[in-house]
Formats: C-alpha cells, sequence, structure tokens
C-alpha cells in the first residue's frame, strides 16, 4: 500500500478522494489539514492526517509520502497564496522526497485565463500552479474538470486534453477520477479537462493518456 497525501482534505472534494482512498487496495490516505480541530473526523475512521498549512512551511508533510493529490483551493479568498504559491510548495516538497506521481486538480480554463469574463485570478493562478508543476520534473497529471456540481456521480465522464466546450460534472465524478489518475497507467504527464459524459472513468483515461 502506498501513501497518498490529499491536500485540500476538509475540503468537499477532498472529503471524497480520501473516502476513496481509504476503500483503495492500493493506496492509504494522509490527510493534509490546516487546523488541529479537523484531524477528529478523519482520525475516528483510523485515516492517518499531517497538520499543513499552505500559507506556511509544508516540508514536514511529504515525509513517507509516495503520491500526492492537490485538491486545496482558497474558496476564491486567496487565491495567488493558496491555489498557486501553495500549490508550488507542495510541488517542492514533493521533489526531496522522490514522489512517484503528483495529481493536480486544476480548472477548465486554467490554459487561457486571460479569455476568462470571471474567475480571472482563480484561473490565473491556477494557470500558474500547472505550468509550474508540468516543469518540476516531477511525474504528474493535472485533470481540469468543468463546473463541480453536487449531484451524485455517474463514474462515467467525458475526457480529452482540450474538449472545446463548456459544462459542469459532480464532485464524486472528479473525486474518482483523481484516484485513478495516480496509477502509473493513467495519465502519466498528462493534462485532460473532463465534463459528465457517457464512458467510464477508467476508460476515458486511457484514451487521452
Amino acid at each position: 500500500m502506498e501513501n497518498v497525501l490529499v491536500a485540500g482534505a476538509n475540503g468537499t472534494t477532498g472529503k471524497k478522494i480520501v473516502a476513496l482512498l481509504n476503500e483503495s487496495q492500493y493506496f492509504t490516505p494522509v490527510a493534509m489539514v490546516r487546523k488541529a480541530s479537523q484531524q477528529a473526523q478523519f482520525e475516528k475512521d483510523n485515516i492517518a492526517t499531517v497538520l499543513g498549512d499552505l500559507e506556511g512551511d509544508i516540508s514536514h508533510t511529504v515525509k513517507d509520502i509516495d503520491r500526492v493529490i492537490f485538491a486545496a483551493g482558497s474558496g476564491g479568498k486567496k487565491v495567488k497564496e493558496v491555489d498557486e504559491e501553495g500549490a508550488n510548495k507542495l510541488v517542492d516538497a514533493s521533489k526531496s522526497v522522490h514522489l512517484k506521481k503528483f495529481v493536480m486538480l486544476s480548472s477548465m480554463g486554467a490554459d487561457r485565463p486571460e479569455q476568462a469574463s470571471d474567475l480571472k485570478e482563480y484561473l490565473k493562478a491556477k494557470h500558474n500552479a500547472d505550468v509550474y508543476l508540468k516543469e518540476s520534473k516531477l511525474t504528474y497529471a493535472i485533470v481540469r474538470p468543468g463546473s463541480l456540481t453536487n449531484d451524485k456521480g455517474s463514474g462515467k465522464i467525458k475526457a480529452a486534453s482540450s474538449l472545446g466546450q463548456s459544462g459542469s460534472i459532480s464532485r464524486d465524478d472528479v473525486a474518482q477520477t483523481l484516484v485513478r489518475a495516480l496509477h502509473d497507467d493513467a495519465l502519466t504527464n498528462a493534462t485532460i479537462e473532463i465534463l459528465e459524459g457517457d464512458t467510464l472513468i477508467g476508460k476515458a483515461l486511457e484514451s487521452v493518456s
């Protein structure tokens, strides 16, 4: 079993990722949270936690970690500090531990933030973080979903390096996609856009790997 650090574990999507990893036969989740008060909800299910604030020193959070999912977000309040610089810090820390793979939750539109009518600063931060990861020499996968919904997941998506359309996707299916992307045979050094669709997640990722 490999240890997977989940940055943003206390978020809505982050919690879904941790739950999936906790059921996995391949991975063991390590929930990275900002406050000690957030640890109990994971520890009651025997899920390991580590305290780490993306605005501070997080070098200790990658100890004994094999893979990382970055699913943290500032909620629009501190996009530069969290969504960009926080992500970059975790990339830097990961370089020191010979990480096997870094999976980044990005956003559709992050490839062209200057064209956005709203969320421009957020998309610019996501864009810069994606570029930083690509240039880090870490093995990576970057997943760019459309608008996130709280609908029940279908286990099916539409995926391509560029879909050329906008749309939405459930957080359930985003979480499943990120966990699937951890594997060595899925999305190696690749960036994909995902929306709700008709193709099983594993198959959809194979088609763009």
